[in-house]
C-alpha cells in the first residue's frame, strides 16, 4: 500500500472515531471522571494529620493522578470500541475490501486511536495536576520542579498506552464484551490484589498498571508504597513492552484469521 494510500486510512479511521458517539462520549468521560475525582481527593486529603513517615512520602503530585485509576475505565472502553464495533456491526469486512494490507489497517486505526487518548490523557494530567495543586494551597508544588513535568507528561502518556493496549486486546478477541470483562478485571482487580500481599507482590509490580504507573510518582515509594525493582522510566518501559505484545497479538490474529 503506497503513502497516499496509508494516509487515506488514517482520514478515514479519523471520521470513523469521531462519527461514533460512544467513542466520543467515553473520551469525554475519562477525563471528567479523572479531574472529578482528582479535585475531590485532594480537597478531602487531610494534609495537617500526617505523621513524620506520611510527611516524607507524601507525593503532591501523585496526588493529582490518583484518581487515573477512575477514569482509566472510560480510557479501557474507547480502546476497545476503536477496534471492536466494525467487528459488532459486520463492517469490518467493508473496510478490509476497501484496506486489503490489514497490518497497515490496523496500524492505522491504532494510530489514530492512540492520538486521540494521548491528547485527551494530556489534557486531563495537566488539568488534574493544576487543580489538584491549587486546592493543596501550601502544600502543593509547581511544574517547575524536580521530575514534576515528566510526571505530569508520564499521566498523558499512560493513558495513551492504556487504550493502545486495549485496541490490541480487542484485535485479539475481536468481541466488545469479551474484552472489557478481561481487561477491566485485569486492571483494576487483579493488579491491585497481586501487588497487596507480599507472596505475589513481585508479580504484581510487573504488570502494566503498576508498572506504568510509576512514571506519575515524583517521590520514590509514594504514600508508603513498596519499593518496586525499577524507576519511573523502568516502569514505563515495562509497560510498554505489554503494549508491544498485545499490539503484535492482535496484528497476528487479525492476518491469520477471517474477518
Amino acid at each position: 500500500m503506497s503513502e497516499v494510500a496509508y494516509s487515506a486510512v488514517l482520514r478515514s479511521e479519523w471520521t470513523k472515531i469521531r462519527t461514533v458517539a460512544s467513542t466520543s462520549w467515553t473520551l469525554a468521560l475519562s477525563f471528567l471522571v479523572t479531574v472529578g475525582f482528582a479535585a475531590l481527593f485532594s480537597a478531602t486529603f487531610d494534609t495537617g494529620g500526617m505523621d513524620a513517615a506520611e510527611r516524607a512520602t507524601f507525593d503532591p503530585t501523585a496526588l493529582s493522578f490518583g484518581s487515573m485509576q477512575f477514569g482509566q475505565l472510560s480510557m479501557i472502553v474507547f480502546g476497545v470500541m476503536v477496534v471492536s464495533t466494525e467487528y459488532s456491526t459486520g463492517m469490518i469486512r467493508t473496510s478490509l475490501a476497501a484496506a486489503p494490507n490489514r497490518t497497515r489497517f490496523l496500524l492505522g486505526k491504532m494510530a489514530v486511536g492512540t492520538a486521540l487518548a494521548l491528547a485527551v490523557g494530556l489534557l486531563t494530567s495537566f488539568v488534574s495536576f493544576f487543580l489538584t495543586q491549587a486546592i493543596l494551597g501550601d502544600v502543593g508544588i509547581g511544574i517547575g520542579a524536580d521530575n514534576v513535568l515528566r510526571a505530569v507528561v508520564g499521566a498523558g502518556l499512560y493513558m495513551a498506552l492504556l487504550a493502545l493496549f486495549c485496541m490490541g486486546v480487542a484485535a485479539m478477541l475481536r468481541s466488545s464484551v469479551a474484552a472489557i470483562s478481561i481487561l477491566i478485571p485485569f486492571f483494576l482487580i487483579l493488579s491491585n490484589v497481586l501487588v497487596g500481599f507480599d507472596a505475589t507482590r513481585t508479580v504484581g509490580q510487573y504488570l502494566p498498571s503498576n508498572a506504568g504507573a510509576k512514571i506519575m510518582q515524583v517521590v520514590p515509594n509514594a504514600f508508603g508504597a513498596p519499593e518496586a525493582p525499577y524507576g519511573p522510566w523502568g516502569g514505563f518501559g515495562i509497560m510498554l513492552l505489554w503494549v508491544l505484545v498485545s499490539v503484535a497479538g492482535g496484528l497476528l490474529v487479525l492476518n491469520k484469521r477471517d474477518a
